[in-house]
């Protein structure tokens, strides 16, 4: 893995614990050597991944349509700052420039962003690690809601597997560099009749 690509909030979120492991991410990401891919903001846990990784002298790439530079207040002080037409456009690119995916707490945009990294990686559109940050039990509903997909029938167990959790950083990434993508090769099932 060259580049880390990070989901997190454009505020900082209730708890200082939130604002410490965005900042501890991206000081890791920088000591390891790991470039970091982002969303380009210059606020809130976005702006504070993006700082850390950069005051640590590492390598951050931000990727931000037009339509919110301003609204994200674009950060102009990265490694490189890509501006393109659409948050459709955002997303691939961030998923292109990637190697693995982690998700910092946030809202309904990091939500967004890694269920379809996780749908693109159940439909083999691309077999790069994916991972949560649960930071201070923050995606703890979240797991157990996607453990009951899971149990009643809507995700496959190997499909479950495609996402990573830890509530330590160091503990993630080294769980991400010796990921290995399950062979999944059908998703769906067409209904039996009895």
């Amino acid at each position: 893995m060259k580049r880390i690509c990070v989901f997190c909030g454009s505020s900082f979120g209730n708890r200082p614990e939130y604002r410490q492991a965005a900042t501890g991410l991206g000081t890791l990401l920088a000591e390891r050597g790991l470039e970091l891919v982002y969303g380009g903001g210059n606020v809130g846990l976005m702006g504070a991944v993006a700082d850390a990784c950069m005051a640590a002298g590492g390598a951050v790439t931000g990727v931000i349509p037009k339509s919110l530079l301003d609204k994200e207040v674009g950060h102009h002080g990265l490694t490189r700052l890509e501006v393109v037409d659409s948050m459709h456009t955002r997303k691939a690119r961030m998923a292109e420039l990637a190697d693995g995916f982690i998700a910092l707490p946030g809202g309904f945009g990091t939500f967004e962003e890694l269920c379809e990294i996780l749908t693109w990686a159940q439909l083999g559109f691309h077999v790069k690690p994916a991972a949560l940050l649960d930071v201070a039990g923050y995606y703890t509903p979240l797991l157990q809601m996607f453990d009951r997909a899971r149990d009643e029938g809507f995700v496959r167990e190997v499909h479950r597997g495609l996402l990573l959790a830890d509530t330590d950083p160091a503990a993630l990434l080294d769980r991400m560099a010796t990921y290995q993508a399950p062979a999944v090769v059908k998703w769906v099932e067409k209904e039996t009749q009895l």
